[in-house]
């Protein structure tokens, strides 16, 4: 197994999540004397580098996409894992985001709705489920994140950082969505790896909230009190960015509720 970006938030939680069960492999970016020294990391930088090298010298049967960085580096990397997958009847799952739906704004979207988008990254993160929904289904997964919140998480690191600094949090009153923990998210792609299942995947809680709300939920739950907001109205009515699984439905026990996201968030944890 090769996870891309594993020195990332979430490539790190799924290489932790994943290495005990699996044979995990992982890359790195920039220099890291510790890193450098895991013979199990291998530092690889998609903006210089093909990914073909370390794909003939690790051959494995499931890759992890969770980079970052250019996208037209990226787009090249997963074409080329793409080629890959089909040569070797492989797998690769790959991270998506809800902002592949971030035009459909009267309504939460399912796994198998058109996807469109008004954003660079959401038009990237388009073209690359695209390539993959015109290769067979068993070889891949496309796993649509919403924002990732729990503890140490950068998001609930830089609601603290803005806080101490006395700087206004900028929340979105008017937009209504869904959210998740890097915890969850890791125990729910290894539940996807072991079950060997195939197609979309919607990973954010079932319930929604306002952005606004639930920012001030995580500020309440870590004691922070009395913060300064910057309110952003993109409209007057509410707009949606939320998916919600209806196709392919997880356990109840890898569900996950906006209550279970703030208290992930707010807990005491190294």
């Amino acid at each position: 197994m090769l996870i891309l970006g594993a020195s990332g938030f979430l490539g790190n939680a799924l290489f932790k999540e994943l290495s005990p069960y699996y044979d995990v492999y992982g890359t790195f970016t920039r220099d890291h004397a510790d890193l450098e020294k895991n013979k199990r990391m291998f530092q690889w930088d998609a903006e210089t580098e093909s990914v073909n090298l370390l794909l003939q010298e690790l051959a494995p049967d499931l890759i992890i996409t969770c980079i970052r960085g250019d996208f037209t580096a990226q787009t090249h990397a997963h074409f080329e894992i793409i080629a890959y997958l089909i040569k070797f009847q492989k797998k690769l799952i790959f991270l998506s985001s809800a902002n592949v739906f971030d035009v459909f704004s009267n309504y939460p979207s399912y796994e198998y709705d058109k996807t469109l988008s008004e954003s660079i990254y959401g038009r990237f993160k388009i073209k690359i489920e695209n390539a993959l929904f015109r290769i067979p289904n068993h070889l891949y997964n496309i796993v649509r994140l919403p924002m990732i919140y729990g503890h140490n998480s950068p998001r609930v690191k830089e609601l603290k950082l803005l806080y101490d600094l006395k700087e206004p949090i900028e929340v979105f009153p008017n937009v209504v969505m869904n959210a998740t923990t890097h915890d969850k998210f890791s125990q729910q792609v290894h539940y996807l790896i072991n079950r060997d299942l195939e197609g979309v995947y919607h990973l954010g809680s079932q319930d929604l909230i306002h952005h606004k709300e639930l920012v001030h939920d995580i500020l309440k739950g870590l004691g922070l009190e009395n913060p300064i907001f910057k309110n952003v109205y993109n409209s007057n009515q509410d707009r949606y960015i939320a998916i919600i699984p209806k196709t392919h439905i997880l356990p109840k026990n890898l569900q996950i509720t906006i209550e279970e996201v703030v208290e992930n968030s707010t807990k005491l944890k190294s």
